[in-house]
């Protein structure tokens, strides 16, 4: 069901200080910031050869990504995002299987202008992981 992995997303405390570690001292093509009021992050992509990462910094006082900060001062991975074919028929299997979707279970557009749907980091060794219709 699902296919290539999209990106890995690292939450961190300091987005100017993470796109200058990437750019200048990993040598990495680094996107422009974008904010994403849906989700209450700004993003940053990062281009590699075989996936991207996803640099992710709060927007806003009800930005998830405050919690995990709190818990995680110096930032870390947040998520996994596996694209798949049919998200709607991805999240119908994954249901059935007695996997959890968070949310209302509606898929949201992603920073990719694409509908993504988050899965319970308890369904799957403790990783949230993001599922990504291409």
């Amino acid at each position: 069901m699902i296919g290539r992995l999209n990106h890995v997303a690292i939450a961190v405390p300091d987005l100017d200080a993470a796109v200058a570690q990437y750019r200048d001292t990993l040598g990495a093509s680094v996107g422009a910031p974008q904010d994403e009021p849906d989700h209450g992050v700004t993003v940053v992509f990062i281009d590699l050869p075989n996936t991207k990462i996803e640099l992710l910094f709060p927007l806003g006082e009800d930005s998830p990504i405050n919690g995990f900060l709190a818990k995680n001062p110096s930032g870390g991975i947040h998520h996994i995002c596996y694209e798949v074919d049919d998200i709607l028929t991805a999240r119908d299997h994954l249901l059935a299987k007695g996997a959890r979707i968070l949310g209302t279970g509606e898929p949201k557009i992603g920073a990719h202008g694409k509908p993504v749907l988050f899965l319970h980091p308890k369904d799957f060794n403790g990783t949230l992981i993001e599922l990504e219709q291409i």
